[in-house]
């Protein structure tokens, strides 16, 4: 699963994830980024909506293997807090060996190539000497520059619409694919939610990629969803309010 964006305003979606959590059959549960929609830093796992989301993270880490990758949201969530949900970090990307097959997880925005404004901001984000002085400040601080960004971001999706997107690079993703020795991309982070062949070039035709769902139950056009994997195959599955 990703792209949850948790957050106090959407009680219903940490519900739900609490009782999907609860009763899952999985072995594991990978959450490839976005599992909150902003995080300035371990300490606001005291807040009381991220404490309740600790609460729920621990009592799965503590049943079952949990693995969490940062997005571009929560790309501040560390190791404290990662312990404090029983949680193993997942790199971006990760290789999953499963069932004799290589898979490819990512977040997805490091092969939006196209969206280079935020690609540039990215960058700036990442580097150590930006996050030790963000993170000096006090926690109030960042929490209202962290609102701002949001109502930024929100303001210029709503000006592009959803069709105007980026969407991961094609020909970076089957480099990656390849480098890997993968032949299956699972993703997040564009919130356009399939299941398709994917690629094409060098007799890459049987690769797929798998974009997973974003989650929100406590608006219009409810929406949640997790992408199963077992001997089987791959399979979807909503996630109900």
């Amino acid at each position: 699963m990703s792209d949850l964006h948790l957050h106090e305003g959407l009680p219903r979606t940490r519900d739900a994830l609490a009782r999907y959590l609860a009763a899952t059959p999985a072995d594991a549960v990978l959450i490839l980024g976005d599992l909150f929609e902003a995080w300035v830093g371990d300490d606001m796992r005291s807040e009381p909506f991220e404490a309740g989301c600790v609460e729920i993270l621990r009592a799965c880490g503590e049943q079952r293997h949990l693995g969490i990758m940062v997005g571009n949201r929560d790309f501040l969530l560390g190791d404290t807090m990662l312990q404090a949900c029983c949680a193993h970090r997942l790199s971006d990307p990760t290789v999953l060996e499963a069932f004799g097959q290589r898979h490819l997880l990512i977040h997805g925005d490091s092969l939006c190539l196209a969206d280079t404004a935020y690609l540039r901001f990215r960058a700036q984000v990442r580097q150590p000497e930006w996050q030790r002085a963000f993170l000096a400040a006090p926690l109030e601080a960042r929490l209202a520059q962290a609102r701002r960004m949001r109502e930024a971001s929100q303001a210029h999706q709503q000006q592009q619409g959803p069709a105007e997107w980026a969407d991961v690079d094609e020909t970076a993703a089957e480099t990656w694919l390849q480098a890997a020795a993968a032949h299956t991309l699972i993703h997040g982070h564009t919130h356009r939610p399939t299941s398709m062949p994917f690629g094409g070039h060098q007799g890459s035709t049987h690769r797929r990629r798998h974009v997973l769902s974003d989650w929100d139950l406590d608006h219009g056009h409810p929406r949640a969803e997790v992408l199963r994997l077992t001997s089987a195959g791959f399979s979807r599955h909503p996630v109900d309010a």
